[in-house]
């Protein structure tokens, strides 16, 4: 049986730094779509968005989680697609701010209860040209969640532990708009996470396993 993940292993992955031999890069691009600029390119101003990682303890277990949410099937860029809750920075806000606000909007995650632990590093998106920022937060309960159907079609709540699991990765070639790239894909309660989302779940994992064995792979 594995050791459950504590909120201590949590404080000391996010605190991992080149100091102690962590390659924040290299697990960015662990799970992240290749080939992909991991910044903005020189003289590009990109779009500035932030999503949380909220971790809490699950009602029943009591083991670690967090959620992902699967967006509505509309005609928009990210219909259908499975993300961290977040968006758009508007103006006079923080990236902490914009992601306590658009996770409260979207899942009733109140903002006032989260406890800002830390952040990952920043993806950039390239067919949007948004630079997100994801900030990891954490809550003493499971929250009351009070999902947005205009923004969520599904909650799905996953153990952190999960991603320490090699048998949810997969991979495979995608074509659009006469470009070949590699997705690296999060299978997740039967749902595949992939693109910018799996790239930051990627890092996190890479910090988990530094931390929790020694072992970033």
């Amino acid at each position: 049986m594995s050791v459950p993940i504590t909120l201590a292993d949590v404080l000391q992955a996010l605190a991992l730094s080149g100091a102690d031999g962590f390659d924040a890069d290299a697990a960015r691009r662990h799970m992240s779509v290749q080939p992909r600029p991991l910044a903005p390119p020189p003289g590009t101003v990109a779009r500035q968005s932030a999503v949380l990682l909220l971790i809490y303890p699950h009602h029943d277990s009591r083991a670690l989680h967090f959620p992902l949410m699967r967006r509505p099937d509309t005609r928009g860029v990210h219909s259908g697609q499975i993300s961290l809750p977040g968006g758009s920075q508007e103006p006079g806000e923080t990236t902490t701010e914009t992601a306590l606000r658009e996770a409260e909007e979207e899942m009733g995650i109140r903002r006032a209860d989260v406890t800002v632990i830390g952040a990952l590093s920043p993806i950039y998106v390239p067919p949007s040209n948004f630079e997100i920022h994801p900030i990891v937060g954490t809550v003493s309960v499971a929250p009351a969640w009070l999902p947005n159907p205009a923004e969520v079609a599904e909650l799905i709540e996953a153990p952190i532990a999960v991603l320490l699991d090699d048998s949810i990765k997969s991979a495979r070639m995608l074509e659009r708009e006469g470009h070949s790239f590699g997705v690296r894909i999060y299978t997740i309660a039967g749902h595949e996470v992939w693109g910018a989302t799996a790239a930051i779940l990627g890092e996190f994992e890479l910090r988990l396993r530094a931390a929790t064995t020694g072992l970033a792979r």
